[in-house]
């Protein structure tokens, strides 16, 4: 067995605790930004709401477009291209209000588990990589601008985010590009997510190890059904750390008569 020298793990429902959401509410208050309707008032014209509704929608549509492309072709997207797909004017003078307002709404539900921290010190305590590999819209800079507002910026040897590269999880190529940034051959690395999509079968497919957290609901129109056996599962991120040692461990042998 090859030990472990990189545990790569997802983002959503495994960084961060997974939280149900009404994706169409996201869009509603980014939309009522672009046409000034306060999200908690009804004394607004019927043109300007039924225009914001629209504008929501057709958003949410272009978001359910770019997320099935990635279950089917494994194709990636950003949150400026599903706003282009919309028909959404970036150079709108209220733009960049609706951004915030709907980073705004998206912030209770980013916080790193407390976990994360004592977790990645242990496992670089024992001279092992830590590293992200997530299937985003958003932008590289806001996911390390989450992880410095919750202390784990520093731990982190190596980060990959699908919105820059043009592929998504469980294509191969995002898990090499995971492998690479943090200098470490795949069959030597491990990856810890929530989905046997995207997280188990993904990573296995170019040799690493998969622990699987199955402690997300995942919508059903998200899931993708797949024959896969995690090689570690866990209910609590600290217990990967138990996995990883005893991975490491049973590969001593053989490591000390190379």
């Amino acid at each position: 067995m090859q030990t472990v020298e990189a545990v790569i793990f997802d983002w959503g429902g495994t960084l961060t605790p997974w939280h149900t959401v009404d994706m169409s509410s996201q869009w509603r208050v980014f939309a009522r930004e672009v046409h000034g309707v306060p999200v908690d008032s009804d004394e607004v014209s019927k043109e300007d709401l039924a225009a914001a509704e629209d504008l929501a929608a057709r958003i949410l549509a272009a978001e359910d477009r770019a997320w099935a492309r990635g279950r089917d072709s494994h194709e990636s997207a950003s949150i400026d291209a599903i706003l282009a797909d919309a028909g959404v004017d970036p150079a709108h003078d209220r733009h960049h209000l609706a951004l915030a307002a709907y980073q705004g709404f998206w912030e209770p539900h980013t916080f790193t588990d407390p976990q994360v921290r004592p977790l990645w010190e242990a496992l670089r305590d024992r001279g092992i990589r830590v590293g992200v590999l997530s299937n985003t819209i958003w932008s590289r800079d806001y996911h390390r601008g989450i992880f410095e507002r919750d202390g784990v910026l520093d731990l982190i040897d190596g980060d990959v985010y699908s919105s820059e590269i043009h592929v998504v999880k469980p294509h191969a190529e995002a898990f090499e590009a995971a492998c690479a940034a943090v200098d470490v051959a795949p069959e030597r690395a491990v990856y810890v997510g929530d989905r046997p999509y995207e997280d188990v079968h993904g990573p296995q497919q170019v040799g690493m190890r998969a622990i699987w957290v199955p402690h997300s609901e995942i919508p059903v129109s998200q899931q993708v059904a797949v024959d896969v056996t995690p090689d570690g599962q866990v209910n609590e991120l600290g217990d990967v750390l138990d996995i990883v040692a005893e991975w490491c461990a049973l590969a001593e042998p053989s490591r000390g008569r190379r």
